[in-house]
């Protein structure tokens, strides 16, 4: 079988599954911003496709986002056209992220492939929504609905293309509406709970810092950039009664400086440093001096830090699910998380780590202190939490099995009729 798969960062999700698919005997190509030139990776064959104009300047904001997917849309089908025409490719099965429109014109180059989608995320307004935190106001107030609706635009085309969708968390897969919605598959991408395993003997040395093992009480926060959607404001502004509360904790910060979520900060700002601004007087040098930004971190030193940390704190909006819960739980971690969606899926208060309510900096300094001095609890709730990834989340014996039945239910389906 001949499939395509297509994803601006190339490998994104489809890091297991492509090469899953190689070693099933299939051909695999990719489509992707990431590589300049022809390469292979894992046995696929990887054509860069490129965006050779920028957007309009001057066009309305809400037809902005949609121009960028529109601009990648155009590129990726002329790209489409050369790997049709000149490599006479023609895939049985596309799959692809639609979330930078890229999939949008496959079908008119391939009109009888089945086109499969990675259904991230469905925009909506209202509880818990777009009025989940009321320190950020809507980005267009008493039109947000209306923004929303033409963000939506890329989505709502992909759903007249698409044969079927797959989703990560229930939660993620209920954004979406009827009819598309009951044609996603929930199948997580998988957690590789062999690598991601408990080490007493684990090492993490900060940059230009003390070197900490599983002896040393660090408390870990991570995202891919410090913002606001994932609770950043929230835990810094817990952090001096923390650091008051815990005299030896080390707390180690991962995460950029930029924007992945949400809304962006005043121009030439960070929400990084403004919330270190915010904090940084409530807190003596002494106690700063344990306070650790550690910016991104390679893979390998990443699990380190995860396994020799004592507590991980988790919080975000009702949002797509992070990774790092679900491999902060393969090591074994103690977790206190946001009690939001989605992530009471995966953690049950008092079974597999503890919830808080987002908002309430008090009791998430209250309850860390807690589980900090109960080692009893916490190595009960961490090794719940690995039990759960392995039965629910493994990504050799439960995920990628699911993923590639659904890779071969989507190719089962009969082809369209081709257009008249």
């Amino acid at each position: 079988m001949n499939i395509l798969l297509i994803h601006q960062n190339f490998p994104g999700q489809y890091k297991h599954l492509g090469p899953a698919l190689v070693a099933q005997g299939h051909t695999v190509m990719a489509l992707t911003l990431r590589v300049k030139e022809y390469g292979k990776w894992q046995g696929i064959s990887v054509f860069p496709y490129a965006v050779t104009r920028g957007s309009t300047k001057g066009v309305h904001p809400w037809l902005a986002d949609f121009e960028t997917k529109l601009l990648r849309a155009e590129a990726c089908h002329d790209a489409a056209v050369q790997l049709r025409d000149r490599k006479g490719f023609y895939p049985d099965v596309i799959l692809g992220h639609p979330g930078w429109g890229e999939p949008l014109f496959l079908r008119d180059v391939w009109p009888q492939a089945r086109l499969g989608l990675y259904c991230e995320l469905f925009y909506r307004t209202g509880e818990p929504y777009t009025d989940f935190d009321p320190e950020f106001p809507p980005v267009a107030p008493g039109k947000d609905a209306l923004r929303l609706r033409m963000k939506n635009i890329n989505n709502g085309l992909h759903f007249d293309i698409a044969d079927k969708g797959i989703s990560p968390t229930l939660f993620q897969a209920d954004t979406f509406p009827d009819p598309f919605r009951k044609d996603i598959s929930v199948i997580h991408d998988g957690v590789n709970t062999k690598l991601l395993v408990p080490k007493a003997w684990a090492v993490f040395q900060v940059p230009e810092g003390p070197t900490l093992t599983r002896n040393d009480e660090v408390i870990t926060f991570v995202n891919r950039n410090l913002e606001p959607y994932r609770g950043y404001h929230v835990f810094m502004r817990a952090l001096p009664a923390l650091l008051r509360e815990r005299p030896n904790a080390q707390v180690v910060i991962v995460g950029g400086d930029g924007v992945s979520y949400g809304s962006k900060p005043p121009a030439g700002q960070t929400w990084k440093q403004i919330y270190i601004d915010e904090v940084r007087g409530q807190i003596s040098d002494a106690d700063w001096a344990r306070v650790h930004f550690v910016g991104t971190l390679p893979y390998a030193k990443f699990v380190g830090l995860l396994q020799v940390s004592r507590l991980h704190i988790y919080l975000t909006y009702p949002f797509v699910l992070s990774w790092s819960l679900l491999e902060t739980m393969s090591v074994e971690g103690t977790i206190l998380a946001s009690d939001t969606a989605p992530v009471r899926e995966l953690i049950e208060d008092g079974v597999t780590g503890a919830l808080v309510d987002f908002f309430d900096g008090a009791a998430l300094v209250a309850r860390a202190s807690a589980l900090l001095d109960d080692p009893e609890t916490s190595a009960r709730l961490g090794q719940a939490a690995r039990a759960h990834v392995q039965q629910h989340y493994d990504l050799e014996t439960v995920c990628l099995p699911r993923q590639l039945a659904w890779v071969s239910d989507l190719a089962a389906l009969p082809p369209r009729p081709l257009p008249v």
